[in-house]
This record gives C-alpha cells, sequence and structure tokens, in this order.
C-alpha cells in the first residue's frame, strides 16, 4: 500500500469499541471491513440520512458500528449472517457502543433465503459483504429492496488485485466480477468505484 493509500485508509480514526470488535474478529477468524471503507459506510448512510438499512454479513459488528453512526437516530439496521457466534459478537459490540437494541434486526440464516421476505423499494441502503460467490445473486436482490435514489454499497469489490486480472478465474473472483459489471452495465444506476480497503463499490438507485 503506497503512503497516500495507507493516509487515506485510516485517515478517520475509529473507537475503541470498534477496535475492540476488529480484535474480536481476529478471534474468530472474521475479517471485518477496512478502516478506509468502514468511513465510507458512515459518509454513505449519512449523506443520505439512512433510516432503513439492509446489511448481507453482519461479521463481528464493525462495519453495523459505523453504519448506525452514519443513520437517522430513529434508524434501524437488519444484518443477515448464517454464523450465530458472529451475531452474539456484533450484540457484544452494539451495547457497548450504547446502541438500543430497538435499533438492530439480526437474522440468522442464508442470506439468499431471507432477503427475498425483505419488503421491495422499502430501504435506503443495502450493504454487501456476505458470500462472494453469491454476490451476483445479492445485488440483484438489494436492487429490489432500494427505493429510488438509495444506495448499494458492495465490499471486497476489487479482491485485492484480482479483480482486474481477467486470468484470475477462481469461483469468488468471477463472482465478485460479475457484480461489478451488472452494477455498472445496469443504466438505473450511477456507479463509483472505491479503492479503499479491498475495494468499495458504491451505486445510486436513479429510478
Amino acid at each position: 500500500m503506497t503512503t497516500s493509500r495507507s493516509y487515506a485508509e485510516f485517515f478517520v480514526p475509529e473507537s475503541e469499541v470498534v477496535l475492540a470488535a476488529r480484535t474480536r474478529g481476529a478471534d474468530l477468524g472474521c475479517v471485518p471491513i477496512g478502516s478506509g471503507g468502514a468511513a465510507a459506510l458512515t459518509f454513505l448512510a449519512s449523506a443520505i440520512g439512512a433510516r432503513s438499512v439492509v446489511e448481507i454479513g453482519t461479521g463481528v459488528g464493525v462495519s453495523g458500528l459505523h453504519l448506525i453512526a452514519g443513520m437517522a437516530p430513529d434508524g434501524i439496521l437488519t444484518s443477515i449472517d448464517i454464523e450465530a457466534e458472529h451475531h452474539r459478537a456484533a450484540k457484544r459490540a452494539f451495547t457497548e457502543a450504547g446502541i438500543a437494541p430497538t435499533r438492530t434486526r439480526l437474522i440468522n440464516g442464508r442470506a439468499l433465503d431471507v432477503l427475498p421476505r425483505l419488503t421491495d423499494g422499502a430501504y435506503d441502503l443495502v450493504f454487501v459483504d456476505g458470500n462472494k460467490t453469491e454476490y451476483p445473486q445479492y445485488v440483484a436482490e438489494a436492487l429490489r429492496l432500494l427505493r429510488p435514489g438509495g444506495i448499494l454499497i458492495v465490499d471486497g469489490a476489487l479482491a485485492g488485485d484480482k479483480v482486474a486480472d481477467p486470468t484470475q478465474r477462481d469461483a469468488e473472483t468471477v463472482a465478485v466480477r460479475e457484480a461489478g459489471r451488472l452494477v455498472r452495465d445496469d443504466e438505473t444506476l450511477s456507479a463509483v468505484m472505491i479503492p479503499l480497503g479491498d475495494g468499495l463499490l458504491a451505486a445510486v438507485k436513479r429510478v
């Protein structure tokens, strides 16, 4: 990482609660979104005054903490993860941050089983950080869930340097590359690739 990239990645300092959650993530073998991407989550949620957010991949609560920090005071985060242990770690992080239990709805299950049960056009923001081989399906579900003006955010969109290298054809890289293409080529979206962390793809649903 270049000096400028490193400076950008850690430009916004993280709280002790977030750092403690990152430590728990390391203990569980769960890799949260990087510091720069996490700051972008807060910024984007704040920019649209998000009140209703879906997160695919709770992890240990690092991304959730940053999303809630940017959301309206009455906003509710719906977070989906197949690992119950991740939800326990996230609940601890939310409690340590003083977040009321009524502001989070943690759903234990496979995202592709849960997402179809959520309401069309009812969400301000959808954050994707789950099973990378399912990214194209997550994008399709996210576009159904978002209201006009809502924001889709996809973490790991560069997969290191693998997505940009056409010779890389493993299942995860192919799926992430396809998800990026779907977002880029959708005329109802205005998209940008942000080179923070492992790549953050963001798009506004225009209609």
